[in-house]
């Protein structure tokens, strides 16, 4: 078994040094391909710091977007060619620690190419060389889960939170607060379950088995605790600007809330269990670990029956000059009242006459009907023009549709029809009578 472990560090040994060899010759960017070459190198010990700060230079702003992300390329290659726990463990420190203390750059740089790929997906990442390297494999997998979701915190947040510096604590006060402090419930709703996400990937870096007790992995682990102060501070102080504001939320929010207050009870308990096992390591020595308090339980019930008399629906203000869109004017044609509504509303106007008196005879008397009135001639040319519109359109009509013979033939006939019909009108309309019997005296 010993000989077999010589025998891969040789391997591992012979493939950086053949590698560092072919930056030399063959790369335009050789000092960056050293760099990253030396700093994940298979030797069981932790990136040189005088690897990390050359990688930090060509990912700073005053180097061409070019050059970082080459380099960012660079470690996504090496992460994903390698089957070894110490090289893909090594190459994440070094991401881990220039999202920490590099240029902002390096960061906007990861978040693109981690939406064209995931640089950081190693679900599938094993080395089955020995019982100790699976250990490791699998602590490497859960540290690169929780960069992944550094990156995505740092997305909806849209600020680190290891970047962030509380402001000085006003007189009065023992600590500064974090932003989560002074939030509305909107955001605070929308930040706090993407901190405890974070915070449940950081305590899943838990280490166990062999890889408790590896030197490489507690290095790691040491970075992965010291962010953990600052996301448990920012999500303590958002618990308590969320319940200042709980009884002011309607119901669905209100609801969320209680998740999130309940999620964060467990994830103290949680985190303490999580300290404690670090406590018994050897990166302890040089860390203050803060004292634990868990939401009062007790204040769930009253949270709950808040909820079940919660309004269901916000009060939206009805100023339609912020929505100009919304004002849409509708034309509505009046209705013209038809003849006999005219007729009745004159009939209404007309003075009535008095019901007559008891004992006084009433003369009846029959009006004869009265006889049609002939059309005026205004009347008639109405109809005139009518009928000649409607021949109009209809030679239009036709025209439009087709220029055959046959719709010619059609508008003709309808021509003659309209004309013929007219004539009869005409002719009755002006009381002429045709003579019935002519006697012809020879």
């Amino acid at each position: 078994m010993g000989t077999l472990q010589t025998w891969r560090k040789a391997y591992g040994a012979l493939k950086d040094h053949t590698k560092v060899g072919l930056a030399h010759v063959n790369s335009d960017f050789k000092d960056v391909d050293v760099a990253i070459v030396k700093a994940t190198n298979h030797v069981e010990c932790p990136p040189k710091d005088r690897q990390i700060r050359k990688i930090m230079v060509y990912t700073s702003a005053m180097r061409p977007r070019a050059d970082v992300a080459y380099c960012l390329h660079a470690l996504a290659r090496r992460l994903a060619k390698t089957h070894n726990w110490t090289v893909a463990l090594k190459t994440l420190i070094v991401i881990h620690k220039t999202l920490r203390e590099g240029d902002p750059t390096f960061r906007e740089e990861l978040l693109n190419f981690q939406q064209r790929g995931r640089v950081l997906q190693m679900s599938n990442f094993k080395d089955d060389s020995s019982p100790i390297a699976w250990d490791c494999s699998a602590w490497v997998r859960t540290y690169a889960l929780f960069l992944e979701e550094r990156l995505e915190c740092f997305r909806v947040l849209k600020y680190d939170i290891e970047a962030e510096r509380l402001p000085r604590p006003a007189q009065g006060q023992e600590k500064g607060y974090s932003r989560t402090r002074e939030l509305n419930s909107e955001v605070l709703l929308e930040q706090l379950p993407a901190l405890q996400q974070l915070l449940y990937r950081l305590i899943g870096c838990r280490p166990e088995g062999a890889a408790l007790g590896n030197y490489v992995i507690q290095y790691a682990l040491a970075l992965v605790l010291k962010e953990s102060f600052k996301i448990y501070c920012a999500i303590n102080d958002g618990i308590i600007n969320l319940v200042d504001k709980f009884f002011e939320m309607p119901r669905h929010e209100a609801i969320k809330a209680l998740d999130i207050y309940k999620r964060a009870g467990q994830q103290a308990s949680n985190l303490s269990d999580f300290y404690e096992v670090c406590k018994g390591l050897e990166l302890a020595r040089n860390f203050q670990f803060p004292m634990l308090r868990e939401p009062p339980q007790s204040f769930l019930v009253t949270m709950e029956e808040y909820i079940r008399e919660a309004p269901r629906i916000v009060s939206v203000p009805r100023d339609t000059t912020e929505n100009p869109e919304r004002l849409m004017l509708t034309y509505k044609q009046e209705d013209e009242p038809s003849p006999s509504e005219e007729h009745k509303e004159l009939a209404d106007e007309l003075p009535t006459d008095p019901p007559p008196a008891e004992g006084v005879a009433v003369l009846i008397t029959e009006t004869p009907a009265s006889v049609p009135l002939p059309p005026s001639g205004n009347e008639t040319d109405d109809l005139l023009v009518s009928f000649l519109f409607l021949s109009l359109m209809c030679v239009r009509m036709h025209i439009n549709v087709s220029l055959s013979l046959l719709m010619y033939l059609i508008t003709a006939f309808m021509l003659f029809i309209v004309f013929f019909l007219f004539i009869i009108y005409w002719w009755t309309a002006l009381g002429i009578e045709y003579p019935r019997n002519r006697c012809i005296c020879d």
